[in-house]
């Protein structure tokens, strides 16, 4: 099952006792803030759940799996997101 953003909305709704209007502008207005701050370089550490940041990728080849061509994929910068021990906790990990 896969939860999407309307989803996301009505849960936090539900859990904050909010309507599903104020719920989709909170939601948004969180996700806008971690965009921006990845977009300005900065990193957003949510203590428990987990880190937000942008990761430098090398340029490399790769390869066209339908037709099999080698291409070169140039370097970049990826936005990364590493869980945080209470999010690995209640998922099970370590």
């Amino acid at each position: 099952m896969t939860i999407g953003k309307s989803e996301l909305q009505q849960s936090v709704a539900e859990k904050a006792g909010l309507n599903k209007a104020q719920a989709g502008r909170a939601v948004d207005a969180v996700l806008d803030a971690i965009t921006e701050a990845l977009s300005s370089g900065e990193e957003v550490r949510l203590t428990g759940f987990g880190n937000f940041r942008v990761t430098q990728t090398a340029a490399r080849t790769g390869r066209n799996p339908r037709t099999g061509e080698t291409l070169n994929i140039p370097a970049g910068k990826r936005p990364t997101f590493t869980a945080g021990s209470r999010l690995k906790g209640s998922v099970g990990g370590k």
